[in-house]
């Protein structure tokens, strides 16, 4: 029985380019599950025949695996050696619109059209673009599984985290810069306590809940506008 692969790699990168499919982009997104803030995703395309590249970006993996400081030296790396990379995102009344999966979808579709290199082939963690005019695969757990998916996983956390954490100066009672928008104890006592803010997902629980007995202390005006959208 093979050893589990414990850090992700080129292969399936790798298998579309000798099929002719080159260049390949891996695709990712960060926030779809959090109660407030902005959903961000991220393409990058990676330089599959370079030799060294897998030892170069050793450190590379789904962004979750890594701490804060590992995320942003992994960023540096991925910029430094990608043939081409991404971010975008969609904002949080988009994703309190259209629903969760929707907003990844228009999120990661901004990413690819945002390269500056377009892709033959895209992978994609998990889910499939409908509608998309490049062949793509989704592959599970791809975050963990192909180097370029967790390169885009890495840029589209730091990316958010940043915006986040300016989110956290304009909306302070909530701890953003802590909680990133997700439901940790600290961040529902603070919607308890103050109501929800304009970032927030309304139509998620227990915002929706929460929302009917505390209407909150900020108006819709007091969104801030996010950074535009990034690529090389």
């Amino acid at each position: 029985m093979p050893a589990a692969r414990t850090r992700p790699d080129l292969r399936h990168e790798r298998d579309l380019v000798r099929r002719g499919a080159a260049p390949v982009a891996g695709v990712d997104e960060v926030g779809r599950g959090a109660l407030a803030g902005p959903l961000y995703a991220a393409a990058v395309i990676l330089p599959t025949d370079r030799r060294s590249l897998a030892r170069t970006l050793r450190s590379v993996r789904d962004s979750k695996a890594l701490t804060a400081r590992q995320r942003h030296e992994c960023a540096e790396l991925v910029r430094s050696h990608a043939l081409a990379w991404s971010v975008t995102f969609a904002t949080a009344d988009e994703v309190e619109r259209f629903g969760p999966l929707r907003a990844t979808v228009l999120a990661m579709r901004r990413a690819i059209a945002a390269l500056p290199v377009t892709p033959r082939h895209v992978l994609i963690d998990h889910l499939r673009l409908p509608g998309l005019p490049i062949d793509q695969t989704p592959v599970t757990r791809g975050d963990a599984r192909c180097l370029s998916v967790a390169a885009a996983s890495i840029l589209a956390k730091v990316a958010r985290d940043r915006a986040m954490d300016a989110l956290a100066r304009d909306f302070p009672v909530y701890g953003f810069a802590h909680n990133k928008g997700y439901g940790t104890p600290a961040h529902l006592q603070a919607l308890r306590r103050w109501g929800p803010c304009p970032i927030h997902r309304r139509n998620f629980e227990p915002v929706t809940t929460l929302a009917r007995y505390q209407p909150g202390l900020f108006e819709i005006e007091d969104v801030p506008a996010l950074g535009s959208e990034l690529s090389a």
